[in-house]
């Protein structure tokens, strides 16, 4: 299946698909909003058009057959900012045999050379989400925005060129604190006037992470500041790597290295997943398991306390008793009572 759009401003965008569909639109305060028809799949695309000249559009659907949505205006075409945070997606540019994938928790920034247009595809039974700001650069010009001062050279010429001299292309990762913001969007807890000026609101504070994430990409002499969904995977694979090894008590120096990341990630990465630092996290799994075995193991108190690797029974007492606000020792004597109480 394909759908040919208008690619600017957003509203048009909508329209066209809506056209095709053969369905209506409903306008909330300016934000618009398609419903897939049953014969063609299920969920919605939506999107605004703000006086600033920068738009938001989201795909958050499930096709029945393979779609491309090619954006043919002829006309200089909008700097793209595309994030999928479900399923995949690709996309090419117009009278190009080249299609990049955009695989979940990825992003791409395009922009066109002259009036050539882009491509987005979507597979069949594929959920997907996938969120694009679309900035028209001549009206976004009109902005005091300073000259782009302290923008990354390659990014402000992008910027800078409103009448498209030269096509762009960057691929990077996609950012937690974007997978937020699109979260709040999706989440109505404003109506009309309000909603408007959220949504607004929203869509520059996703164009910053956008910028601020592909500046943190393109610096070689550190490592990346910015946590990733990638990085929440090394959370995953070290909280693992601690509940398969109660025994021994490694460094979140130790555990950083093992999982690919820094240390300052991956503290990180865990304060987002776990509201805890590592070391408290493991704390957690340890007095857990030691709990899970007073009430199920026929171990004693220095079996467990072994077992968890620690070497100071007072010590295990003390922390089991600051967590659960009784000593190791009273609660084994309740289980052994049978005293179902719950700590």
């Amino acid at each position: 299946m394909r759908i040919d759009v208008q690619t600017l401003p957003v509203n048009d965008i909508i329209n066209d698909v809506a056209k095709y569909l053969g369905v209506e639109i409903i306008n909330e305060s300016g934000e618009l909003t398609l419903n897939i028809p049953e014969e063609y799949g299920e969920g919605y695309i939506r999107g605004c058009t703000f006086d600033s000249g920068i738009g938001y559009i989201t795909y958050n659907c499930t096709f029945f057959e393979d779609l491309e949505i090619h954006f043919i205006l002829n006309t200089v075409h909008p700097l793209k900012f595309i994030f999928c945070s479900e399923g995949s997606a690709a996309h090419s540019f117009q009278k190009s045999d080249v299609i990049n994938q955009i695989d979940t928790y990825q992003n791409i920034v395009v922009s066109s050379s002259d009036y050539n247009g882009h491509v987005l595809y979507f597979k069949k039974d594929v959920p997907t989400h996938v969120s694009s700001l679309e900035i028209i650069r001549s009206t976004f010009a009109h902005r005091t925005n300073y000259d782009f001062e302290n923008l990354d050279p390659k990014l402000k010429e992008v910027f800078k060129d409103s009448v498209s001299e030269k096509q762009f292309f960057y691929q990077g990762n996609y950012s937690i604190k974007a997978a937020d913001v699109m979260e709040e969007v999706n989440h109505k807890d404003f109506t009309g006037f309000l909603r408007n000026l959220f949504l607004e609101g929203k869509a520059f504070e996703m164009l910053v992470i956008q910028i601020a994430q592909y500046e943190d990409d393109e610096n070689e002499e550190n490592l990346p500041q910015i946590l990733r969904k990638s990085d929440i995977q090394k959370v995953d694979y070290v909280s693992k790597r601690i509940q398969g090894d109660l025994s021994t008590n490694p460094t979140v120096e130790s555990l950083a290295k093992e999982a690919g990341t820094n240390v300052n990630k991956l503290q990180e990465g865990f304060k987002y997943v776990y509201d805890l630092t590592v070391n408290k996290y493991m704390q957690h799994i340890k007095l857990e398991a030691a709990k899970e075995m007073l009430k199920s193991s026929e171990k004693n108190i220095s079996e467990i306390v072994t077992s968890i690797g620690l070497n100071n029974r007072s010590y295990f007492s003390k922390i089991f008793k600051e967590k659960y606000g009784v000593s190791p020792k009273y609660f084994l004597k309740t289980r052994k009572n049978g005293n179902d109480q719950d700590f």
